[in-house]
């Protein structure tokens, strides 16, 4: 969340920034700054009662042992009022300050000086492409009828166990989903990235730490009777790891991968565009995180691109970047990259990996700071990216690897797979 004093020293700017994602943040930040003033005037007042309290305190303490009991006991009197207009005023701060915290919340991150204005993914900017996009049989399939036909996953069988959105990946397809696994983690740790396995479940704290309560929590997976959430995106647990630390500056970068499930309900997601492996409710991710120094933050989100540029290219897929515009902007995002593949059988683009820099929101929510060379607590930047998304990019192998007689592995691929064509 954005910080109190930023918002109190920097009203205008941020409104105004604000208006990129198509927002009227006014009455939300004047809200804000109305609740920071009750507060601090009730914080006031409680100190004012509670140091009278305590003067008196002495007071009757001095009364008891010069014998003047008799106006000692008058001061008790006027003590008990006083513990009991702290009470209520304590009562009153705590409410005023757990309404602060909820209008904060809602406030999304400040977009990047370089973030385009837009309402839609139509008004995303495009910065760059490359690959050629091959030239497909005119009996060409789109990748959940080449699963179909190869039997490699049977989106039925996982209607059957579980609903729409779970497939089951079968033989060849099980193994080639494992090597891509495999495949990114290793080009994630031969960057520096430190492989890291996590719980796939996260509490509730977990979930306001990384942004994703309350703005998405209708699209979390809720196991109400532990009242945990079923993650999204392995960026939820890893980044919590730092909730509540101070790290050193020495420390930065500190750089994490981890391979999960993901979990999403997608709720209100219907139509000819989210078939097969387009849109799911359960699929397989591996990520990379990032904790910076806030002075090398944005070297550190194009060094990502660069790296997610790299694995594509091995891939050999072609892929574009857009750059999202405010409209599209993520809730806890100050700029995001979104990388796209391009189906050829489904003539279209689709993403498979987002980088973001998210600056000091996510860390103000963690408390994750570092100390800097003045021995000052400062809050740390936190990034995340997809390196990468399966489900997306097997349909893009799928898809443009296919020929008349079966479908081609990518070269990189091969040693993990044990296998060069699915046929």
């Amino acid at each position: 969340m954005l910080q109190l004093q930023v918002v109190r020293d920097k009203k205008d700017d941020i409104i105004n920034a604000l208006k990129k994602r198509n927002i009227d943040a006014a009455p939300l930040i004047d809200e804000v700054l109305e609740l920071d003033e009750k507060r601090r005037s009730t914080q006031t007042a409680l100190d004012n009662t509670l140091a009278e309290s305590n003067k008196l305190s002495k007071e009757i303490g001095i009364l008891f042992k010069t014998g003047k009991a008799q106006e000692a006991n008058a001061l008790k009197e006027k003590t008990g009022t006083l513990k009991e207009d702290s009470k209520k005023l304590g009562e009153e701060l705590n409410t005023i300050a757990e309404e602060l915290q909820r209008a904060l919340y809602q406030i999304p991150n400040v977009p990047h000086e370089s973030v385009p204005s837009g309402n839609t993914d139509e008004d995303n900017e495009e910065v760059f492409k490359e690959g050629e996009i091959p030239v497909l049989n005119t009996d060409a399939l789109p990748h959940w009828e080449l699963a179909k036909k190869y039997d490699i996953i049977d989106f039925e069988l996982g209607v059957k166990i579980a609903g729409a959105g779970f497939p089951v990946y079968k033989g060849k397809g099980a193994r080639l989903q494992r090597a891509l696994i495999s495949y990114f983690l290793d080009k994630n740790t031969e960057a520096g990235y430190t492989e890291m396995q996590v719980p796939h479940l996260v509490n509730e704290a977990s979930g306001f730490g990384t942004g994703q309560l309350p703005d998405k929590e209708g699209q979390m997976y809720h196991v109400g009777e532990d009242d945990l959430y079923l993650i999204p995106t392995a960026e939820v647990p890893v980044t919590n790891l730092f909730r509540g630390e101070i790290v050193a500056e020495s420390d930065f970068p500190i750089c994490y991968t981890a391979y999960t499930p993901c979990f999403r309900r997608e709720a209100g997601s219907y139509g000819a565009h989210v078939r097969g492996l387009n849109r799911l409710h359960q699929f397989d991710k591996v990520e990379i995180v990032r904790v910076e120094n806030p002075a090398n933050s944005y070297h550190a989100l194009d060094g990502m691109v660069e790296h997610v540029k790299n694995i594509l290219r091995e891939l050999k897929l072609p892929y574009r970047i857009l750059r999202l515009c405010g409209g599209d902007l993520g809730f806890t995002s100050a700029l995001t990259y979104d990388f796209e593949v391009f189906s050829t059988a489904q003539d279209r683009w689709l993403e498979i990996s987002s980088v973001s820099n998210f600056e000091t929101y996510q860390a103000n929510r963690l408390k994750l700071r570092y100390k800097d060379e003045n021995g000052k607590s400062q809050l740390a930047h936190t990034l995340n990216g997809s390196s990468l998304a399966l489900p997306r990019v097997l349909a893009g192998i799928l898809e443009n690897y296919q020929t008349p007689d079966g479908i081609q592995i990518p070269e990189v691929l091969v040693p993990y797979c044990g296998f060069d064509r699915i046929d």
